[in-house]
């Protein structure tokens, strides 16, 4: 009878175990839902779905499952045990990035093949040098700029990761292309080859250029709009904060932004540069004539502060239209629906054109656009 009394009681404080830990797990749980719907990033996603007719379509509950996925406040150490585990043990990036050697990462975007990619460049390269051609007789200079993927200007870090044969000549396909449509473009790849020798250009744990890359690459912009009639102040003056350690995109992307060194490859050392000029002074009546240059491209032309090298090598004020995650044209198809384009036109329009987007699908957006919809 003892023995089974000890049983008894031992089997009623197990189960009275299993019930405080279903509490606390359920406890929990609670907690994380909460702080999930209370954060910033959740309230913005759901308010403009906090209404009937959204509420019965459906977009209320996808709100809040996209909330549940990704706004949890464990979710970043989850993510970063999984980032550490693929990495430190077989030494992966995931299915975004790529792996190099000596701490270099890469896109896999820019390494793999696309489908139908060879018509997706012909229909690119004709519509840039329509829009050349038409703009030009407007009198306006609209300059082609390729932004050389990292893996091209930098492919000694590679070390094996995997670059298709496609992604190796996709640069030289789309320069060829460019030329028999009649459009002429900035050389931007053998300078950037060139100064390679002497220095990095592209940040090992960011898919962009570095400042130096960046400042090159407005170096050669200018000298290439050198020529045209632009008002040119000269006001420019770039300060640079003392460097720091940079996570870059490349490790965000293998959510490895929140692991302590050494347990991650080194991020990057940046004392980041700003270019400002100075504020505009006169009465309040006073009205600043519109700037004549607009810089259209993707996230290149928000990084490395390539948008202030632009303006301090061009001597002139520059509108950024570029768009992060825009692809190849998301400025564009923004900029000239823009009332910037229909009321203050400029005399220079630069297009910073992504490599790594020459041959993805081309969206009916995009296509409207290269066809004529910008006029």
């Amino acid at each position: 009878m003892a023995f089974l009394d000890i049983a008894r009681a031992g089997g009623r404080r197990a189960s009275v175990a299993q019930g405080l830990f279903a509490l606390a797990w359920l406890a929990f749980g609670a907690w994380q839902a909460v702080a999930a719907l209370r954060s910033p990033a959740a309230e913005a996603r759901l308010t403009p779905t906090l209404n009937t007719e959204a509420f019965w379509a459906g977009r209320t509950a996808a709100a809040i499952n996209h909330v549940m996925a990704h706004e949890l406040p464990v979710d970043p150490l989850l993510r970063g045990a999984g980032g550490l585990l693929r990495w430190g043990v077989f030494g992966s990036g995931g299915p975004q990035a790529r792996v190099g050697c000596e701490g270099w990462l890469y896109l896999t975007e820019e390494l793999r093949p696309w489908p139908g990619a060879e018509a997706a460049m012909a229909e690119r390269a004709q519509g840039l040098a329509r829009m050349q051609r038409e703009l030009a007789g407007r009198g306006i200079t609209l300059l082609i700029a390729v932004a050389p993927d990292k893996a091209r200007v930098h492919p000694e870090h590679l070390c094996g990761a995997p670059l298709s044969a496609q992604a190796r000549g996709r640069h030289e396909a789309f320069t060829a292309l460019l030329a028999q449509a009649g459009a002429s473009r900035v050389e931007t790849l053998a300078p950037l080859l060139a100064a390679r020798r002497e220095n990095d250009l592209w940040l090992r744990t960011d898919t962009h250029w570095n400042q130096r890359g960046a400042a090159l690459m407005a170096d050669l912009i200018a000298q290439a709009a050198r020529p045209l009639p632009l008002e040119r102040p000269n006001n420019f003056t770039t300060r640079r904060a003392p460097a720091a350690p940079v996570a870059g995109d490349l490790l965000r992307i293998m959510n490895l932004e929140m692991v302590p060194d050494p347990w991650r490859p080194a991020p990057d050392i940046i004392g980041l540069a700003r270019t400002t000029a100075p504020e505009a002074g006169g009465g309040l009546l006073d009205e600043a004539a519109a700037p004549e240059v607009v810089l259209l491209g993707s996230s290149y032309s928000l990084n490395g502060n390539f948008h202030g090298a632009l303006q301090q090598a061009l001597g002139a004020p520059v509108v950024n239209f570029a768009l992060a995650g825009g692809g190849f044209a998301g400025s564009a198809i923004s900029y000239f629906a823009s009332e910037a384009w229909r009321q203050t036109p400029p005399r220079l329009i630069v297009w910073e054109v992504l490599e790594r987007a020459l041959g993805q699908p081309v969206s009916a957006a995009e296509r409207a656009m290269l066809i004529g919809a910008w006029r």
